[in-house]
């Protein structure tokens, strides 16, 4: 395989931060081991990079001297940092916008110039977020590739957990998802595109026009393999009975509280534990539904770890319980599958697509009470049989190293690069038959 030169679009990596930023570091690290990378980024984010250490050929910083500012007051002021709400995605639409076009007058001369194969936006992964690029390159002279890109997941009824979700600040804007398409570049991004990736087999559905140049990877999530090395799994701290964990912030559309109801009778019975790592709005109303169910004494309330903390408490675990109603990535099934925790999921959204029935359990949606029902019935068999357990654990740490880890993600999106630059054949990339929310 000859290495191409690609002009790389992820504004916000940084891998000394969390979630897409670090995500966007990772991803395109590992297409820099492959590749001869040039990175174009937010100025604010140059620094971080470059201690990471990437081996990427070049680093381009873009400054926005009037916006920059204004977005990270907003995120202060406005925000509270609150990553999660729907109003910041669309807050940050005139950023990224002229981020891209600031980026093309950068680096137009070299383009044209033949300095490299492709261009590839990964950040972005909002798939309304639009992309001047495509419609830079319309007539070339070099391919535009955009994804993973996902997001947009319907909002599944019978579920007042998700009811209570819509009512927060900042989620309202759902609502008006669909005033995107009007927007500048919001068809070329697609239609000019020499390929797109989706990253949910719903963007995939959403993107069904343009099928003849779309492939689907699951997620824009990887696992960093160097996370995991010498790192077998504890059962010091195990004392008989099954391990479950959550992960993530207690928020109503996380669904703890189905976790912790689903599994009650086995708490109750002595028959397993159950760790709460996070922290959040709900926090309380959780420790409140504890005492009514009369299992407080079998969950523990870690409140937020640090990373490796939160490692090694997935290591520790049997199963991850994680019926997050609307999850459109789902990082926490990457690493649990990584380190042997079993995960038990919604059928929806990222963990809907990356899980399947030899490595874990993902449950139907169909309304809260089948859910907890299906959740206590896969609960009481991972406890009643461990060998069956075993096997998932197994089955799921072979998947997740071998599949999941970015250097596997570099190397499929490597096949769609080769193609949309008619250097290789045209990779079959599908998402899996599955269904979601019903209702």
């Amino acid at each position: 395989m000859s290495a191409l030169r690609i002009l790389l679009l992820a504004p916000e990596s940084n891998p000394e931060s969390i979630t897409n930023p670090s995500v966007g570091y990772y991803h395109a690290e590992a297409l820099a081991r492959l590749h001869e990378v040039t990175l174009v980024i937010y100025a604010s984010n140059e620094e971080a990079v470059r201690r990471g250490g990437g081996p990427f050929y070049a680093i381009e910083p873009i400054r926005l001297r009037w916006l920059d500012p204004l977005y990270d007051w907003a995120l202060r002021r406005i925000f509270k940092y609150d990553y999660g709400r729907l109003s910041l995605t669309a807050a940050s639409y005139p950023r990224h916008v002229f981020f891209e076009l600031r980026a093309w007058r950068q680096l137009r001369n070299r383009i044209r110039s033949g300095d490299f194969d492709v261009v590839l936006r990964i950040l972005p992964y909002i798939r309304v977020v639009p992309s001047p690029f495509a419609w830079l390159l319309r007539n070339g002279p070099i391919p535009f590739v955009i994804g993973p890109v996902s997001g947009g997941l319907p909002w599944a009824k019978g579920f007042p957990q998700l009811d209570k979700q819509r009512r927060e600040a900042g989620y309202w804007v759902w609502n008006l998802r669909a005033i995107s398409r009007y927007v500048a570049f919001a068809r070329s991004t697609y239609a000019k595109a020499a390929a797109i990736i989706a990253g949910s087999s719903h963007t995939y559905a959403e993107l069904a026009m343009h099928r003849e140049k779309l492939f689907f990877i699951p997620t824009e999530i990887g696992v960093n393999p160097a996370l995991f090395k010498e790192r077998p799994r504890s059962r010091s701290l195990r004392h008989g009975g099954l391990e479950l964990i959550f992960v993530g912030r207690l928020i109503p559309l996380k669904a703890c509280d189905l976790a912790l109801r689903a599994a009650a009778r086995l708490l109750r019975g002595g028959a397993a534990h159950f760790t709460v790592v996070g922290d959040g709005p709900e926090r309380e109303s959780l420790q409140h539904l504890t005492k009514s169910l009369g299992i407080e004494g079998a969950v523990s309330f870690a409140g937020w770890l640090s990373h490796m903390e939160t490692l090694r408490a997935l290591q520790n675990a049997d199963v991850l319980v994680f019926p997050s109603l609307r999850e459109i990535g789902g990082g926490v099934v990457f690493e649990a599958l990584s380190l042997g925790a079993v995960p038990v999921v919604a059928d929806f959204g990222g963990p809907g697509d990356l899980v399947n029935s030899d490595v874990g359990y993902k449950i139907p949606m169909f309304n809260e009470d089948d859910m907890i029902l299906k959740l206590e019935s896969v609960l009481k068999r991972l406890a009643e049989d461990r060998k069956h357990l075993d096997d998932l654990r197994d089955r799921g740490m072979a998947y997740a190293r071998e599949n999941l880890t970015w250097d596997a993600k570099a190397l499929v999106m490597t096949d769609i690069l080769l193609w949309a630059t008619g250097r290789g054949s045209k990779p079959k990339l599908q998402p899996p038959a599955r269904h979601g929310p019903v209702g």
